[in-house]
């Protein structure tokens, strides 16, 4: 009877280590019952939130979980950041962190609530969006030089929206605003989508906007494109000039955004998603979604997504020392 029960002991025993090798191996669906919460740094219906709710869709068929997208706009995307960085609930919550969170904040704010490269594990890149000129439609520019020549006739300067402070569309104008000589001044909104509805309405004339947040009312006529900030004309405007072809030598500006987890988050989980990732950036319904807003899928590996971050915020970094734009 001892050896029977010293038999099942080992049984037992090794039955417990190989389930606990399969929870180690599987991390990411460990708490398969629990909705993913995918946090997003702008409010419900721009360009990143657009993003999220399409990828998120394609995840939850790879993983077999709910993915929920969780709108935090605000503060440049510090709330966003801050929030999934300082999370417990590991293995359970994911951010958007873009061009703002990992490139300008750091040089943009001399206190962040939180580190760009150590609080966050990348998963890879989401997209690239191309950046437009836009225009309302009472201003009557067709083309960069005629905006300029109106821009120069009004006394006290020409607001331009973005889609918040440190966010590419603002760095974009400021860069325009270097490079132009013009006299711009910046209007915060909390997203993309708001600043598009001024823009529409005519409380604000110009913004440089991404593609997915203005592409339906250019189409539509509701705004103007006169200049893209890529290096080369998009497909969806080829009759819309670059920025760089008039005049603005070199102008190139982009919005792009990541998958990130909180740091603490194991390494088994990171490589699931980002396996995750990458089947859904190649789904056909994902590149259906991005070529109807004109934008560039971006997989890859985390390595490869650090790395993309690393330079964009030397890159942006230096734009913001050498012009003394601080935002506390």
């Amino acid at each position: 009877m001892e050896l029977v029960s010293r038999a099942r002991r080992r049984i037992l025993h090794h039955i417990l280590q190989a389930a606990a090798l399969l929870a180690a191996a599987f991390p990411a669906f460990a708490q398969e019952g629990k909705p993913i919460e995918w946090v997003v740094g702008y409010a419900v219906g721009g360009g990143s939130d657009a993003v999220a709710r399409s990828v998120a869709e394609e995840l939850r068929k790879s993983l077999g979980r709910t993915v929920i997208v969780n709108n935090k706009p605000g503060a440049a995307t510090n709330i966003a950041a801050e929030y999934v960085a300082k999370s417990k609930d590991i293995g359970n919550v994911m951010l958007t962190a873009d061009f703002a969170t990992l490139a300008a904040n750091p040089a943009l704010f001399g206190k962040l609530p939180y580190d760009a490269e150590r609080d966050f594990a990348p998963i890879g890149l989401l997209a690239r969006f191309p950046l437009l000129l836009v225009v309302a439609p009472q201003v009557q520019a067709k083309d960069f030089k005629e905006f300029a020549a109106w821009a120069r006739t009004q006394a006290g300067g020409v607001s331009y929206g973005s889609a918040g402070i440190g966010s590419p569309h603002h760095l974009a104008g400021e860069l325009l605003r270097e490079r132009s000589g013009l006299k711009l001044q910046h209007v915060a909104y909390r997203g993309a989508a708001p600043a598009v509805q001024d823009l529409i309405g005519g409380q604000i004339p110009v913004a440089l906007m991404d593609t997915a947040s203005v592409q339906q009312y250019i189409t539509s006529g509701k705004l103007r494109a006169i200049g893209v900030a890529s290096p080369k004309r998009l497909a969806a405007f080829p009759e819309v000039p670059t920025l760089a072809e008039q005049g603005l030598g070199g102008f190139e500006a982009y919005a792009w955004q990541g998958l990130v987890v909180p740091a603490a988050t194991p390494p088994a989980t990171v490589a699931a998603l980002s396996k995750a990732l990458q089947q859904a950036l190649e789904s056909t319904a994902v590149k259906a979604r991005f070529q109807a807003l004109s934008l560039e899928a971006m997989p890859g590996t985390p390595q490869d997504m650090a790395a993309y971050a690393k330079s964009e915020r030397e890159r942006w970094g230096k734009l913001i020392r050498d012009n003394g734009i601080k935002l506390d």
